[in-house]
């Protein structure tokens, strides 16, 4: 294929890009931002997008954000294209902050009085205990094993719940923000690729003009 790499990269080195780029966080963000003001739709549908896409980043539904974005953008009658592209405001720089604080939030919220208080190490405990009931019980429909739920029954109470509760708030707050600041960006820039399109055709059809009067003049001279 001609677009494929000479070297193909590694697990680990796309692992390492996809937490951070090689051109840096800064430029991707450049890079989504001109992608989105050249969609080719009306300023308050892409706005919209912006709007679910945003939101989508503050829920706990990882694997799933395109796709919930996407239902989001569809049920807003905004741009589809937009909301996955604005899902690039949850990355691995601002999802730790995101995931602290609307756990946090959603704990207060549901009135949850827990006794590890959100301590760190009893947060990766609830991971680990998911994370081995997952495994287990994958293994346990192919062995006589019984699965066991107590370990995912605790990581949706304490973390998944709470994460999903506390980050509706934020992510609202968010959105709207990211709506109202989006909406005169993208209106002033399609403004002004309008125009210079229109200078352009303008210079077009004034060339073309030219050229039809000097045919023309020449068509009229006597030969000799």
């Amino acid at each position: 294929m001609v677009f494929r790499r000479r070297e193909k990269r590694g697990v680990w080195a796309n692992l390492r890009e996809a937490i951070w780029p090689r051109s840096g966080w800064s430029r991707a963000f450049q890079y989504v931002k001109h992608r989105v003001n050249r969609l080719p739709d009306r300023p308050h549908r892409i706005a919209r997008g912006v709007w679910a896409g945003v939101l989508v980043s503050f829920t706990p539904l990882f694997g799933f954000h395109f796709v919930s974005a996407a239902a989001v953008a569809w049920i807003m009658r905004g741009n589809i294209l937009a909301a996955i592209l604005a899902t690039f405001f949850g990355n691995p720089v601002t999802f730790p902050i995101i995931a602290v604080f609307s756990t946090k939030l959603g704990h207060k919220i549901l009135g949850d009085r827990l006794d590890h208080g959100g301590a760190p190490e009893s947060l990766l405990q609830t991971f680990q205990a998911a994370s081995h009931d997952l495994l287990h019980n994958f293994w346990a429909m192919f062995t006589p094993e019984h699965a066991e739920w107590s370990g995912l029954e605790r990581f949706f109470t304490d973390v998944w719940l709470p994460y999903l509760i506390g980050g509706i708030g934020p992510g609202v707050i968010a959105a709207t923000i990211c709506y109202y600041v989006s909406l005169p960006i993208i209106t002033a820039y399609q403004n002004r690729r309008r125009s210079k399109l229109k200078a352009r055709l303008e210079k077009m059809r004034a060339k073309i003009k030219r050229e039809e009067r000097a045919a023309a003049g020449k068509s009229e001279t006597p030969e000799d």
